[in-house]
């Protein structure tokens, strides 16, 4: 772990984010990885189930980040450069890219989630910030709602967790310890170099609303600008469809 960053490991949880709330409750202040071999009921977003194969990573980032909730939000961000990062040196000649506001694609298939969950302040501030990733390194389901992958369904030789996991924390202390110092410009900038599909057309579904335009970028809050044919939508919260997607 980089300096700083503690780390406690199992070998079977019911999930990490799950773990990191417990941890939390009891006054852990962090910055603590937590890393599972298995799952028993991970989770994604929106209350997704996630598949935990074996040999994947599965962990979390517990913290105390000491900024609003609106600021922590941003750490979704910051988690998707750092994981991009992280992964790019086991995956040569394959590209990877980032879709909004949290997957990690690898030749187009997502290839790794992220979530964050957090308790707030009556002040608004954040008591804790838990960021969860998964990433499909030796396995991925055949059947999910958005095409996946691994790097093993890929051709690639798939990196031991550990080794995996090792890279991540090292550039999610880096990226946040930017962030830290300068602010979302240079993770913005970052994030936008490898977005998937930047000034193309997308689908955007939010809740029953199903929205199609131009992904025109982000701004300063991270929230996805779509041209869309009535005008601009900035858009906070909701589901990206690439072409081809359902």
């Amino acid at each position: 772990m980089p300096p700083g960053y503690a780390l406690v490991a199992f070998d079977t949880l019911d999930s990490t984010m799950d773990e990191a709330r417990r941890l939390a409750a009891t006054g852990v202040q962090g910055p603590l990885w937590i890393w599972t071999r298995r799952q028993t009921a991970g989770r994604g977003r929106r209350g997704r189930v996630w598949r935990s194969g074996e040999g994947n990573l599965l962990c979390t980032l517990l913290l105390r980040p000491g900024r609003s909730a609106a600021e922590g939000a941003l750490l979704s961000f910051v988690s998707a450069v750092a994981l991009g990062d992280a992964l790019a040196p086991f995956c040569p000649g394959v590209p990877t890219s980032l879709k909004w506001p949290n997957d990690l694609l690898l030749n187009g298939r997502k290839v790794a989630g992220i979530l964050l969950e957090s308790e707030s302040t009556p002040d608004g501030g954040l008591s804790w910030l838990a960021i969860g990733m998964g990433v499909n390194l030796a396995e991925h389901p055949d059947d999910a709602e958005i095409p996946a992958t691994s790097l093993a369904g890929q051709g690639l030789s798939a990196p031991m967790p550990a080794a995996m996991l090792s890279a991540v924390a090292r550039h999610m202390a880096a990226w946040l310890g930017r962030w830290r110092a300068e602010g979302f410009a240079p993770v913005r900038e970052a994030w936008l170099a490898r977005a998937a599909r930047l000034g193309e057309r997308i689908r955007v579904r939010i809740g029953t609303e199903a929205l199609e335009g131009v992904f025109d970028g982000l701004d300063a809050e991270g929230c996805l600008m779509l041209d869309c044919v009535d005008g601009r939508r900035r858009i906070s919260a909701g589901d990206v469809f690439l072409p081809g997607q359902v």
